[in-house]
């Protein structure tokens, strides 16, 4: 297994892809609010699989099954708590490859869509709140890193970055680039100043977003290394809960995203495993 961010500061590294896309391919019912979760906890040998396919395909990170999963009410704090746990356990088993647990943003858990525009009406005091009992959990249970993720809002990178600064472990941090929490402008480049200005900060960059987008936003990054994941070109219709429009090879965009300073590439929702093992031949 490579030393992430020794190794970030010579070379790309390549990210796995939508894990939630995988696991339905491969048959599981991801239509719950709990999304991969749900998967996570009633068939953990599915989300192993995946996460071994991912590394199989070249994904030098995989990132864990924790996303939608927080302590919001919907299961019991002690189940949340070991499914976490499980979550890392899980891709630690997969490969041997480094592990990214997934902190996604307050949005993921109320599964409303939210999470594309941040606008939760939460105060940065109760967004840090919200965030930290799972941030220490699964800094504790053995990841090698945290992958704080699609983050919609500059006030919810502001909640996140006074957190990790507490907490003290590596993490990247990835925005919702085409969120519309970021519409005013400046708010994104301001966002990713604020992100990489925490200690044990590694990387920062944007996830979840059409691959068109990626350059404007890797532009932005503040003299650190970049992270680039997103979409494979549809939309997700959050009312409708489907994706609509065509899908775009993300290899072939790869390259130029390495040529602006992503150190850190793979693809989220909707990219397969045949797209990580294209990335990763691009790459190379």
């Amino acid at each position: 297994m490579i030393d992430l961010a020794d190794t970030i500061t010579r070379r790309p590294v390549v990210l796995d892809g939508g894990l939630g896309t995988l696991l339905e391919a491969r048959g599981n019912d991801v239509t719950s609010e709990l999304w991969s979760a749900r998967v996570l906890r009633d068939d953990p040998d599915e989300v192993r699989a995946a996460h071994a396919a991912f590394a199989a395909a070249g994904a030098e990170v995989v990132i864990t099954a924790s996303y939608q999963l927080g302590f919001d009410g919907r299961i019991p704090d002690a189940d949340v708590e070991a499914l976490l746990t499980r979550s890392v356990s899980l891709a630690r088993e997969a490969a041997d490859v480094v592990v990214a647990a997934s902190v996604g943003p307050i949005g993921a858990l109320r599964a409303d869509g939210s999470e594309y525009t941040g606008d939760y009406g939460l105060t940065v005091s109760q967004l840090r709140d919200a965030h930290r009992r799972r941030l220490h959990v699964l800094a504790g249970a053995g990841a090698d890193l945290l992958a704080v993720e699609t983050i919609p809002s500059r006030l919810e990178v502001e909640a996140l970055a006074i957190e990790l600064a507490d907490l003290g472990v590596p993490a990247f941090v990835s925005l919702s680039a085409d969120s519309t929490g970021f519409a005013a402008p400046g708010s994104r480049v301001a966002a990713l100043r604020v992100a990489a200005s925490v200690p044990g900060v590694i990387a920062v960059g944007v996830n979840c977003c059409a691959p068109a987008t990626v350059l404007s936003a890797l532009a932005e990054v503040p003299g650190i290394p970049s992270v680039a994941y997103p979409n494979t070109g549809e939309r997700w219709d959050a009312a409708a809960r489907a994706w609509l429009g065509p899908a775009a090879p993300l290899a072939d965009e790869a390259p130029a995203w390495v040529a602006a300073g992503a150190r850190l590439v793979g693809g989220c929702c909707r990219s397969t495993p045949a797209d990580i093992a294209a990335i990763a031949a691009a790459l190379r």
